[in-house]
């Protein structure tokens, strides 16, 4: 029972009478009124009275009130009972026969105890402005007892004097139940700890509370009636699917964890949220009609990350342990240097290319076929000179094929790299260096045309080919990471992980993974040239 039908039940009957009779507004006939008749006057019933304007009134009057979900019973001025709805006979279990024509509710639906002090503060209402709030404790006529809260009225004749009272009441229950409703819907709204967002039947929010305001970045009324893609750039179209499955089918058996792009004034930020959805239908309607969804979530990005971030650690720690148990088996150094590169790349990179020093390649010769002459090792492995001239002696399969890392067939040449290359900036640095193709523009606005859109990404992508090829990488390569290759405390070479378009750039944590492999590929490196030299 809502709040608006007690008190559109307790405003019947209001302290001023309408002019012309002694009814209440609306044409509401006075308590001391024969049930059923339209007016003050004592008319004959009004059920038979087909001719009879006041017949008409005195149905709709008799419907209003059987219809209503409040209990409703009006008293006249002497207390006697005059009107009872079917929503007091449901609660009380006394019919409107049984009930009209009896004097207060002494010795039929109260104790004969209290009957004294309920009947004087029910009729007190008379004397008073306003609407007067009581509990009282009630008897069915099954002799159970039944707490009831009642908001009663006075109502007054076309002279002003008192003409009696009506009274509307319902379960204690049931009024508590609907407080504590609207109290977890404020408390929701304002104080909690989760997002609340309501969203109507064309997924807009209509409703927003302070915490989904601050996840989102934006004001409580700021995105009241906008579409979701206007703050989120990549998920929004998962968030809506979502919606319209509850919507159409009812709410999800579990909470969904969504990952997410939004749109802030900073920039864009990724998150995770943990969200539930619920359907919200009309308690007015015999059916239930959809009002909406409310969707609730907490953002659980720390601890997503953080446990990404432990399987990732779990995953490469097996990869290094697989690889290092391959390794030991290698009869070949070289094959030892490029079975890391092999487990390495599982999950982390799509091509990996090893590089080295034009006289660590001269000492590999007798490992690799077609080894170019050098000049021995004289000069130190890490000294400018032979930095400059980098011998590709290793990589994985390019043109979009996938395999292996395997020696390079035929002869072995000094890769032209420029200056400033990325993997002569790791050997100059003794470490890792990372790089990315110029950033892809931003999700075009929705009011860009397709054919502008399709235009950026186009050009985009011919940037990132024209970057890739011009540093002597594979086609697609979006994303590098350079590390140098050290053992001994000299620089051997370098080794280079690449990522295509559809991997995220390098960061911090692959670095360090990716130096972890080079300390191993270095010490297979090493140990290949030292049997070199010597089989030389």
């Amino acid at each position: 029972m809502s709040g608006s039908r007690i008190e559109a039940a307790s405003a019947l009957g209001p302290d001023e009478p309408e002019p012309g009779g002694e009814s209440g507004a609306g044409g509401v006939p006075g308590p001391g009124a024969p049930r059923g008749a339209p007016d003050g006057a004592g008319g004959s019933d009004g059920a038979g009275g087909s001719g009879d304007p006041g017949s008409a009134g005195s149905d709709l009057l008799a419907a209003l009130l059987d219809g209503m979900d409040a209990a409703l019973c009006a008293f006249d001025a002497d207390g006697v009972v005059t009107h009872w709805n079917r929503e007091a006979e449901r609660i009380l279990g006394w019919s409107a026969d049984e009930a009209v024509g009896r004097t207060g509710f002494a010795g039929w639906a109260v104790r004969a105890a209290d009957a004294g002090e309920v009947q004087e503060r029910l009729m007190a209402a008379m004397d008073r402005p306003g609407r007067q709030v009581h509990e009282f404790a009630l008897l069915r006529k099954d002799g159970g007892r039944v707490l009831v809260r009642t908001q009663s009225s006075g109502v007054r004749g076309p002279d002003g004097t008192p003409a009696g009272v009506y009274c509307a009441f319902s379960e204690v229950h049931a009024q508590i139940d609907l407080e504590r409703a609207i109290a977890l819907s404020e408390a929701m709204f304002d104080d909690a700890s989760w997002g609340v967002v309501l969203v109507d039947v064309d997924l807009r929010p209509t409703v927003v509370n302070a915490h989904a305001a601050r996840a989102l970045s934006t004001g409580r009324t700021t995105l009241l009636g906008r579409p979701l893609g206007d703050l989120i750039v990549q998920g929004a179209d998962e968030l809506e699917g979502a919606l319209q499955h509850v919507l159409a089918e009812g709410a999800l058996s579990a909470p969904a964890e969504m990952w997410v792009t939004l749109r802030t004034a900073e920039g864009e930020r990724r998150r995770c949220w943990r969200s539930g959805f619920v359907r919200l239908a009309s308690p007015l309607a015999e059916e239930p009609v959809p009002l909406g969804v409310g969707w609730l979530f907490r953002d659980i990005t720390a601890a997503k990350q953080a446990e990404q971030e432990a399987s990732r650690l779990r995953f490469r720690g097996t990869q290094l342990h697989r690889a290092s148990r391959a390794a030991a088996e290698c009869e070949d150094p070289m094959e030892a240097a490029t079975s890391y590169l092999d487990f390495a790349l599982a999950g982390f990179a799509d091509h990996a290319l090893i590089d080295v020093s034009a006289d660590i390649s001269a000492d590999l010769s007798a490992d690799i076929s077609g080894g170019m002459s050098g000049d021995g090792f004289a000069r130190s492995a890490g000294s400018p000179a032979s930095a400059e001239r980098l011998v590709r002696v290793a990589e994985t399969p390019s043109g979009g094929a996938s395999g292996p890392c395997l020696p390079v067939a035929g002869a072995v040449l000094p890769v032209r790299y420029r200056a400033g290359h990325p993997a002569l900036q790791a050997v100059a640095r003794t470490g890792a260096v990372r790089t990315s193709a110029a950033a892809a523009p931003r999700s075009a606005p929705p009011s860009a045309s397709a054919s502008a859109s399709a235009s950026a990404e186009g050009t985009a992508r011919d940037a990132a080919a024209a970057w890739a090829s011009e540093r002597q990488w594979p086609p697609g390569t979006v994303h590098a990471l350079c590390t140098v290759l050290r053992s001994r405390g000299r620089t051997l070479g370098v080794v280079t992980f690449l990522r295509g378009a559809s991997r995220l750039a390098f960061e911090r944590p692959d670095a360090v993974y990716a130096e972890s492999v080079a300390v191993r590929v270095a010490s297979a490196i090493d140990l290949a040239r030292a049997l070199g030299r010597h089989q030389a």
